[in-house]
């Protein structure tokens, strides 16, 4: 067969047939990325303001379609904003935890010893207390604002990734890759950023995105406790506000836990999807 023909009887790439769960993640999340991206041009007064009628329920009014809340604030605006106060977070969140997790595991697995002894110790006591307890207490001592939601969330987010990355590094340090770069003189710097964490970015990826969806309903869990920044509308402090009508209009909760729902549900399909398309042993 010429290399034309072989060309032509190449089965094209199967990876939007074997990962269907990759796509459907990955339109969910652009849509709510396009909801935070047009925030400010679709709705540019503030969505804290006080704009109609109290309790006006959805899709009975043009101008607010997706209803108003007990203070008469559009949940359609709040909505909106929130996706951008709520990503932002989770997102930061993550690169606290990620920084924090793949130079804890990195340091520990490669050089073991004492040094990853004590890194294991700090790890398991961070991992003693529940990571949301953690946050919260960290969060009800400083102020609950935006920033440091999202640096209570992120410290307390790192020790499972840390022991991930570890894993992954031990198993490294002893393969061949490793060994010939040590024979050839290689410095631990030049072994580690390129030998070993190009080849532990996989897990840290699918870890990732899980993460981002973690952070965002740990945010939740604290704006529906009244730990949320009050200043900011997030889908967190929308539902602890629709939380005290929950029998009457239970909408004004639920509109905003709908969109919790779907950027969650986004992520995790991209976590699994994302794992099946860089595993090397699906793609045999």
């Amino acid at each position: 067969m010429s290399s034309l023909q072989a060309l032509v009887h190449r089965s094209p790439p199967t990876w939007r047939v074997r990962s269907p769960s990759a796509l459907a993640g990955a339109v969910l999340l652009a849509l709510i990325s396009l909801m935070a991206l047009s925030a400010g041009a679709l709705f540019p007064g503030d969505p804290l303001d006080m704009v109609g009628t109290p309790f006006l329920r959805p899709f009975t009014d043009a101008a607010h379609p997706l209803g108003t809340d007990m203070l008469g604030r559009d949940l359609a605006a709040g909505i909106f904003h929130g996706a951008r106060a709520s990503l932002v977070v989770a997102l930061v969140a993550t690169a606290i935890a990620v920084a924090l997790g793949v130079l804890g595991g990195v340091i520990g697995g490669y050089h073991g010893g004492w040094i990853d002894a004590a890194l294991m110790r700090v790890t398991e006591f961070f991992q003693t207390v529940p990571s949301f307890l953690f946050a919260l207490a960290i969060v009800a001592v400083l102020q609950p604002t935006l920033t440091h939601i999202a640096l209570a969330i992120g410290i307390t987010s790192w020790p499972g990734l840390a022991r991930l990355v570890r894993a992954e590094v031990l198993k490294l340090r002893h393969g061949e890759m490793v060994q010939a770069a040590v024979a050839l003189g290689a410095s631990d710097a030049r072994i580690v950023f390129r030998e070993i964490l190009p080849n532990v970015l996989t897990p840290v990826l699918v870890s990732s995105s899980l993460m981002v969806a973690t952070a965002i309903l740990t945010e939740s869990s604290l704006a529906f406790l009244g730990l949320g920044d009050p200043n900011v509308a997030s889908w967190g402090n929308l539902v602890g506000a629709g939380r005290e009508v929950l029998r009457t209009d239970g909408y004004v909760a639920t509109v905003p836990g709908i969109a919790i729902v779907l950027t969650v549900l986004g992520l995790n399909l991209l976590g699994d999807g994302l794992g099946d398309l860089l595993d090397p042993r699906a793609q045999r």
